[in-house]
This record gives structure tokens, C-alpha cells and sequence, in this order.
């Protein structure tokens, strides 16, 4: 299980073709993105990592957000009111679905057969019950990272989305693959309503 979780994020290129599908990019609440200058990255210490989600995981995932977000024109502040929330989950087959009051919607782990998206900082904080947000669920041969943007300070939530990848099965040596990470984490902006700043389009 440990090595599945962690492997959903961090697969070998395919060739010729991405290992990664956009799921969903949606913005919320009106929320004007480019009117932010600054953000912040969840850490371990607002929440917990999900299970078998190794720390050197976190770090290159974050760091890839973090390049995405600076390339954007944001500025890493702790103090930021722009919170961006990790969630991962593990599925067979995708199906988004109203996120309702009988879901399980905190950080984990979830009880059988429930596999829900397991968010570092608990997403019953920031995301009611009853907003038509959406939830990936579904069992596991198919991994999902899902990236939230919340004002923290109001508890408003701003923007989701989430990238998929098929699983290879073997869950050896692709967790810590940097290429796979930064692929995964570009497919995931790949719709994010703040452009590149010019310098950074054609890299």
C-alpha cells in the first residue's frame, strides 16, 4: 500500500505520450486569483502526511508547486492569507461526485472500503458539506493529486484541481522519480487561471 500511494504521484513518462490527465480545474466563490501576490504551501506540522506518503515525497511536490507558483508571479510568505492544501487517493476508475454530509471528508486514513482524497490540512475546515464541490472517489489502480487554494484567513475555498495517473503495478523505483513529479504538477496548473509571467512561457 505504501509504495502504490506514493508511486500515483511520480511515474516514468510513457512514451510519447503523458502519463497524466487533468481531472478537474475549477475555480470558486468568484475568486480572483491574480489579485493574491503571496502564498504558502501546507506543511506537515498544520496537518498529517498522508499514509505511506514519504517526507522526500512532500518536498518535491511541494517544490514543483512552489516553481509553478513563483513562475506565476506569487511570493512565498508564511503569513500568506493563500493557502495551497495536498490531498492524494488511490482509485480504479474516476467518478466525481457532491461532496455530502455522509462522505468522509477530514484527512485520514478512511475506513474501509472508503477512499476518499486524504488533504494534509483538513478539508472540513475550509470546503461545507453542502458546496457542490467535487470529490474523486473510486478504488485503487489510478492515483490522484488534488491541490486546493483557500483563503486560510476567511476560510473561503478558491480554486481545485486534480491530476490522475495510471499505476504500472510494480510500485518500485518511481517515487522519487523528479521528472514524473514535475510533469504531474504541470498537468496540474495546466489549466490555473493565472498565465506564466513571459520569461517562463517557452521554457
Amino acid at each position: 500500500m505504501k509504495h502504490v500511494l506514493i508511486s500515483m504521484l511520480c511515474l516514468l513518462a510513457l512514451a510519447g505520450c503523458s502519463p497524466y490527465t487533468l481531472v478537474n480545474s475549477e475555480t470558486y466563490n468568484n475568486a480572483n486569483l491574480a489579485s493574491y501576490s503571496t502564498f504558502r504551501i501546507v506543511t506537515p506540522e498544520e496537518g498529517k502526511l498522508a499514509p505511506g506518503m514519504a517526507e522526500v515525497t512532500y518536498y518535491n511536490i511541494a517544490a514543483a508547486i512552489r516553481e509553478q507558483m513563483i513562475e506565476r508571479g506569487y511570493t512565498e510568505s508564511p503569513t500568506s492569507p493563500l493557502l495551497i492544501n495536498i490531498g492524494i487517493t488511490t482509485q480504479r476508475e474516476i467518478q466525481t461526485e457532491p461532496l455530502l454530509n455522509n462522505y468522509y471528508p477530514w484527512y485520514g486514513p478512511a475506513p474501509a472500503p472508503a477512499y476518499y482524497p486524504f488533504f494534509m490540512y483538513p478539508r472540513q475546515y475550509y470546503w461545507p458539506a453542502y458546496n457542490n464541490a467535487q470529490v474523486i472517489t473510486g478504488i485503487y489502480k489510478e492515483g490522484v493529486l488534488t491541490m486546493d487554494m483557500v483563503n486560510i484567513t476567511e476560510k473561503v475555498p478558491l480554486y481545485s484541481a486534480s491530476v490522475a495517473t495510471i499505476l504500472n503495478g510494480s510500485g518500485q523505483g518511481q517515487f522519487r522519480n523528479l521528472a514524473g513529479i514535475a510533469e504531474a504538477v504541470n498537468t496540474l496548473f495546466s489549466k490555473f487561471p493565472v498565465p506564466l509571467l513571459p520569461q517562463y512561457r517557452h521554457k
